[in-house]
C-alpha cells in the first residue's frame, strides 16, 4: 500500500488546526470583561465550522492510501467519522476546557464526513471504470489527455487502440488475463506420440539388414548332429 505524502502532509496540518480550535479554551469575552471580543452577527455558525472541517478531513484522509476503493472507504469511515468525528466530542467534553458535549456537534461531524466520503467514493468508482475501459481500447480517437489515468493518445497513436489480434502483439499482462488456471497442459500428450514414433522408426530393421534371427532348439540339434 502506497502513501501519498502530500494528502498526509495536508492531513496532519489540519488536525492540529482543528484541536487547536476544538479542544483549547478559548475566551468570547474582551480583555476588559466589557463585552464579547466578536460581535454575535460575526461570529461563524459553530456547526457549520464543524460540518466543513470534517468534511476536509475526510476529504484529505480518503486520498491519504493508494488502495482498493473499499478499503479507503472502511478506513476513511473508522478514523474520520467514528474516531475523530465522535470522539473528538467526547474528548472535549472531558477536558476541563469550559467546553460541554454537544450531540449536534456530532451530527455536523458525521453529516460532513459521510458526505466527504461519498463524493470521494463515487469519484474512486468513476476512476476505476474509465481505467478498465481504456485498458480494453474502449476509448475514441482523439479524446485528448486523461488527467486521471494519465493516458496520453499521443504516445500510443492508432495503435494503443488495437487489441492484441489486430496488432499481433500480446504483454505479459494480457496473457496473465486470459491464462487459465484450471486448463489442462497437454505438452505431455502432444510430446510423447511423437518420441515413441520416434523410438520406433530408430528401431525398425532397414531394407538392406536382415532382421534379428531366433535359433530355435531344432535347430541347436541339428548343429549337434
Amino acid at each position: 500500500m502506497r502513501i501519498r505524502w502530500p494528502f498526509a502532509g495536508a492531513f496532519a496540518v489540519l488536525v492540529l488546526l482543528s484541536a487547536y480550535i476544538g479542544l483549547l479554551p478559548h475566551s468570547t469575552a474582551s480583555d476588559d470583561g466589557s463585552g464579547p471580543a466578536i460581535p454575535a452577527h460575526l461570529q461563524p455558525n459553530d456547526k457549520f465550522l464543524h460540518l466543513v472541517t470534517f468534511f476536509f478531513l475526510s476529504l484529505i484522509f480518503y486520498w491519504i492510501s493508494d488502495t482498493t476503493r473499499r478499503r479507503n472507504l472502511h478506513l476513511t469511515l473508522l478514523v474520520c467519522t467514528l474516531v475523530l468525528g465522535v470522539g473528538s466530542e467526547i474528548v472535549q467534553g472531558l477536558l476541563p476546557n469550559d467546553r460541554a458535549f454537544d450531540p449536534f456537534d456530532v451530527i455536523a461531524n458525521v453529516v460532513g464526513s459521510l458526505g466527504a466520503i461519498g463524493l470521494c467514493s463515487w469519484y474512486h468508482k468513476r476512476m476505476i471504470e474509465r481505467r478498465r475501459k481504456a485498458r480494453y481500447g474502449a476509448f475514441a480517437d482523439g479524446a485528448g489527455d486523461d488527467v486521471e489515468l494519465g493516458v496520453n493518445p499521443g504516445s500510443g497513436g492508432e495503435e494503443s487502440h488495437l487489441g492484441p489480434q489486430e496488432t499481433g502483439v500480446t504483454t505479459l499482462e494480457q496473457e496473465v488475463d486470459n491464462w487459465d488456471e484450471n486448463a489442462v497442459d497437454d505438452w505431455d500428450a502432444e510430446d510423447g506420440p511423437r518420441e515413441t514414433e520416434g523410438l520406433a522408426g530408430k528401431n525398425a530393421p532397414s531394407e538392406g539388414q536382415p532382421g534379428p534371427t531366433t535359433s530355435t532348439a531344432g535347430g541347436e540339434g541339428k548343429r549337434s548332429d
